[in-house]
């Protein structure tokens, strides 16, 4: 569904990816956690085409897709919801629903669009309460609602999520995974988690993977890293 092969990514004379390699399988969850700076939102970045890798080879769906520009891999069935969510302020949240189906509206129904909005709206009941409500005005727990239900609109097949629960309260970071469990629970789309919270995005995902300082340094099965010592003791805040 989605692979990266040694992938390597330059800002100037700083390497932010060096050689990295990754493969999610389809209805997959697999975490990527590692410190500030490790590289994680560098690598999502370069999967969705908004940077281009230095070397390497990134594959969504089977097809080579570093010469595809960012916008066309949408296509693919590929959405990007970025870190600090990147959502239109100044649109309702209605429309920045709709923006998410733009590809969508050119091929099917509007009666199709409307019904995915009426999924999204019951996965996330806050935004059909504030649907003509402009998103700016939005809580930051709303605006990472609306994010994702974004993103959603485009009925991906793999979605990348990069930090969801930054800066939000706990109840709504409860509230967040409990989405996010349910996207998986479908069996619809592959997730690629970047998160923060280690404990609690290997706690839901299949798999995972350690980056530090741009390297892949520990990957496998998710319950399996939670008992790694050397996870514990670097991302899960346990020493013994």
């Amino acid at each position: 569904m989605l692979e990266v092969k040694n992938l390597a990514v330059h800002y100037g004379g700083i390497q932010a990816l060096k050689g990295v390699s990754i493969k999610i399988q389809p209805g997959e969850l697999v975490a990527m956690i590692g410190a500030n700076g490790a590289g994680k939102t560098s690598l999502l970045r370069t999967i969705s085409g908004l940077v281009q890798p230095a070397s390497g080879e990134v594959f969504i769906d089977g097809k080579l897709a570093n010469k595809i520009p960012a916008h066309k891999r949408v296509a693919f069935g590929l959405a990007h919801c970025p870190e600090a969510r990147r959502i239109f302020a100044q649109q309702t949240v209605h429309d920045n629903l709709l923006l998410g189906a733009f590809l969508r509206t050119k091929t099917e129904k509007k009666a199709d669009i409307e019904q995915t909005i009426d999924e999204v709206y019951r996965i996330f009941p806050r935004l059909k309460e504030r649907n003509t409500q402009l998103a700016g005005t939005l809580s930051g727990g709303e605006q990472q609602m609306l994010a994702i239900g974004r993103a959603l609109m485009l009925k991906p097949k793999i979605l990348m999520l990069d930090e969801p629960s930054m800066g939000l309260a706990p109840v709504i970071i409860d509230e967040m995974f409990s989405v996010i469990n349910k996207i998986k629970a479908t069996g619809q789309t592959s997730i690629l988690l970047v998160e923060q919270l280690a404990f609690r995005a290997l706690q839901v995902a299949d798999r995972g993977y350690v980056l530090e300082q741009g390297v892949i340094r520990v990957e496998g099965n998710a319950k399996e890293l939670l008992k790694n010592p050397q996870v514990k003791a670097a991302y899960l805040g346990v020493t013994h």
